[in-house]
């Protein structure tokens, strides 16, 4: 049997990624990451997330820079770094020096200074602070303004849709620990933005206001300079050294919700040719997309729908409606019901959006015409009578936040998310499950009693509410708004996958559909026009399929919450049938994780890990297969398990 690399197992990708560079001067430690500086610690506590000077195009996309003369000095008390970049393209290029220093009392500096020969469009050039959201939601915050007034204020703790905090120059809070963290930013006006609404595990400040026109041009001879000093004081605590996981169930939640799937006409043939595999994974429901501005007409309908039927699955209709006034969608919406009655009476669930409202329309700028809510979600009703009507926002959370439904015209509320709108690496897409807690809240808040459903969602970008298009990938490599990315074929895709349905499940959500069929988003491994590394000579399923297959046999069943931290290295949760109890465990971490079943020391158990791949790449039942096991189990990286207890 042929192996891939572990790479390959783990993201899908042999992309070499470097490892981070860790400074230390005395207490204060940071990461070294693509001339950028993550993670900044005081003993161990992160006090800030992220400093980085950043360069992105008109799209919002971020280039990666071109990192030369880099040089690095340290000792006990202090560290300094120097560095030239160069960001851009054929078309267009930005260069910049920066200089960061770090000292043993606290202090830390990021002097960034950039200019253009050519001109530069841009929609963001320069520094990013993250600040981290645990312990700080809802926490005192003291705003230094640019003219020096102060406002003493909180982080949000209900997802702000717009900016929480403008006009800043310097922002001081205090951490979970007790140390007192002053951030001051020289060189240009910040804000923030509440970024959980993009799933982003942070509040972002940033340069330049967007009140102001974007893309703005950078010009010849035009220089950016900047500066970000952080102080941090306050002796800090010291960290617990943790052990084996205990696993318990705990209060029971409900049912299990249904698994969905979502599908587009361009890979209905594709599933169509690997029903086989797809009726074993078994979804509840599949999400047809269909958009009439992308060609889809009657034909592409039949083609998904016969995939439904084949698979056994209830089709529910996600419909762009283009037309912008109401007339002309009511119209649209009555010729649409008139071709899913002619198809059988197809749907019993129809979505519906305005196609305007898949661009983002960011906050003080002027919304585009579009139908009326209201009047688009009732000629719905009448188009389709007798069927579930759903609405909210095709695209993320953000834009739901921004842009909230009139409920009481709805039968349910739907919204999808990506975890890497902002960030592409493989800590970042982790990092977005801290983030759930507050879209659940938010989104039950905005649905006001109805029920809310989340999905298809995927690591990968269904579409870029922020610009042109999401990214092609024909190199499999890790980047933000990527469409098709690497680690939906990789343990942890399925990793994130089964993190994610545990949340939105635990949380409230009335079903979950994750992913798609096959193509970019898929289960099945399928012939397409992007790499497969692997895959591509060997075919066979991903090992996002087991997850999916298992948590679709367990709808109904009564979930449990397991007491796991959103931050933590583990995510599951727990489905009990009678006197059995079954867990999915997933390490959403790169090193190994010991966890125990505390009531049940013996154990049935099945594992998704890279000792494993490539036997389960060929077998869809390879989570079947369980084994007897005693005691403490050791998890390797993005590994999966599943543990049942009183057979």
């Amino acid at each position: 049997m042929s192996h891939p690399s572990r790479s390959i197992a783990l993201f899908g990708t042999d992309e070499e990624v470097p490892p981070p560079r860790i400074l230390q001067a005395g207490k204060l430690s940071a990461e070294l990451e693509a001339g950028n500086l993550r993670y900044i610690r005081w003993q161990g506590e992160e006090v800030l997330r992220a400093v980085s000077f950043i360069v992105r195009d008109k799209d919002w996309g971020t280039y990666n820079p071109e990192i030369s003369d880099l040089q690095v000095t340290e000792d006990l008390e202090s560290f300094t770094v120097t560095l030239r970049a160069v960001a851009g393209d054929s078309a267009q290029g930005f260069s910049y020096d920066a200089q960061i220093e770090g000292r043993a009392d606290g202090t830390l500096t990021f002097h960034g200074r950039g200019r253009t020969d050519s001109g530069f469009l841009t929609n963001r050039t320069g520094f990013v602070i993250l600040h981290p959201i645990e312990g700080i939601a809802g926490a005192p915050v003291t705003i230094e303004h640019t003219g020096g007034e102060i406002d003493e204020t909180t982080f949000p703790e209900i997802i702000d849709p717009v900016q929480p905090m403008m006009d800043l120059r310097a922002l001081t809070h205090t951490t979970p620990g007790d140390l007192t963290v002053r951030t001051l930013m020289e060189g240009d006006t910040f804000e923030m933005e509440d970024q959980r609404n993009w799933t982003d595990a942070s509040y972002k400040t940033y340069v330049r206001p967007l009140a102001l026109p974007w893309p703005y041009r950078i010009e010849p001879g035009e220089e950016i300079d900047q500066t970000i000093t952080v102080t941090v004081n306050g002796a800090g605590r010291e960290n617990a050294v943790g052990g084996a996981v205990s696993l318990r169930a705990g209060a029971a939640l409900g049912p299990v919700p249904p698994l969905g799937l979502g599908l587009r006409p361009e890979d209905a043939r594709t599933a169509r040719e690997a029903v086989a595999s797809l009726r074993a994974l078994n979804p509840a429901y599949l999400v047809l997309h269909h958009d009439p501005r992308a060609g889809h007409d009657r034909t592409s309908l039949e083609a998904m729908l016969e995939v439904a039927r084949a698979l056994g699955a209830e089709p529910w209709l996600e419909a762009v409606i283009a037309a912008t006034d109401d007339a002309g969608a009511a119209e649209e919406i009555s010729a649409l019901g008139k071709t899913a009655q002619d198809l059988g009476h197809a749907f019993g669930t129809v979505l519906v959006s305005p196609a305007p409202d898949l661009k983002c329309t960011l906050p003080g700028s002027v919304w585009p015409d579009a139908p009326e809510a209201a009047a688009l979600y009732d000629a719905t009703r009448r188009a389709f009578p007798g069927v579930r009507i759903g609405g909210g926002m095709f695209s993320y959370f953000t834009e739901l936040n921004r842009k909230r439904p009139p409920v009481q015209h709805l039968d349910f509320v739907s919204f999808t998310t990506s975890p890497m709108v902002h960030a592409g690496d493989d800590r970042s897409v982790v990092e977005t499950r801290e983030a759930h807690p507050a879209i659940i809240k938010s989104v039950t808040q905005i649905a006001a009693g109805k029920p809310w459903a989340v999905g298809p969602s995927a690591i990968g970008v269904r579409d870029n509410p922020y610009g042109a298009a999401a990214k092609d990938n024909p190199d499999s490599i890790r980047q933000a708004m990527n469409w098709n990315d690497p680690r939906q074929r990789g343990l942890l895709g399925a990793a994130w996958a089964l993190g994610y349905f545990a949340d939105f499940a635990n949380g409230g959500a009335a079903s979950v559909a994750l992913g798609g069929c096959t193509g970019p988003f898929g289960a099945v491994s399928a012939a397409s026009d992007f790499p497969r590394p692997w895959f591509e000579e060997h075919g066979g399923v991903y090992p996002v399929f087991h997850v999916l297959r298992g948590l679709a046999r367990l709808q109904d069943a009564e979930m449990h919450a397991l007491d796991l931290p959103a931050s933590g290295a583990l995510a599951g949760f727990a489905a009990r049938h009678g006197a059995t109890t079954e867990y999915w465990i997933a390490n959403m971490g790169a090193t190994q994780v010991e966890v125990v079943v505390a009531e049940a020391p013996a154990l049935r158990v099945a594992i998704l890990d890279v000792g494993c791949f490539a036997a389960a790449a060929a077998s869809p039942d390879h989570m079947d297969g369980l084994s007897d096991h005693q005691g403490a189990l050791t998890l390797d990286a993005f590994a999966i398990a599943r543990i049942r207890t009183g057979d």
